[in-house]
């Protein structure tokens, strides 16, 4: 995968003078059915969070309250995606390197994913994810 696949993803909203609602239906808004939810909180500012990869399983992130910075890389190309907005998220398909960082006191981040928890699909270490994308 590359840094072109990690795609903002505008999500639909519903607003009225009653406030506003956000949905995500897997397969349909997202590429893949929701298999594992989590979510970030009370990460310190200068604090990161994530800094691996996986082999197999997909994410999507949402930051529900806050901001916070997504770093994506493909092993070639770098990129920051930041996200603020309860209805906008990023995709992190496997084979990139992610890491959240940057977040303002009280963020949350809403992350979906395609399987269930298996400590085998991640990527730990920055050198043995490049050399099993072929670089190092």
């Amino acid at each position: 995968m590359k840094i072109k696949d990690c795609v903002r993803i505008d999500l639909p909203r519903k607003i009225d003078v009653r406030g506003s609602l956000t949905f995500i239906e897997g397969g349909n808004h997202i590429p893949f059915d929701i298999k594992r939810v989590f979510y970030l909180y009370d990460v310190p500012t200068a604090e990161g969070r994530g800094a691996h990869a996986h082999r197999e399983l997909y994410q999507f992130l949402v930051c529900l309250s806050g901001s916070f910075d997504v770093a994506v890389d493909d092993g070639t190309e770098q990129s920051i995606i930041h996200l603020n907005r309860p209805w906008q998220g990023v995709l992190v398909p496997p084979m990139i390197w992610a890491s959240e960082v940057n977040f303002d006191p009280g963020s949350v981040c809403l992350v979906l994913a395609s399987m269930l928890y298996d400590e085998a699909d991640y990527i730990r270490d920055h050198d043995t994810f490049l050399m099993e994308k072929g670089i190092a």
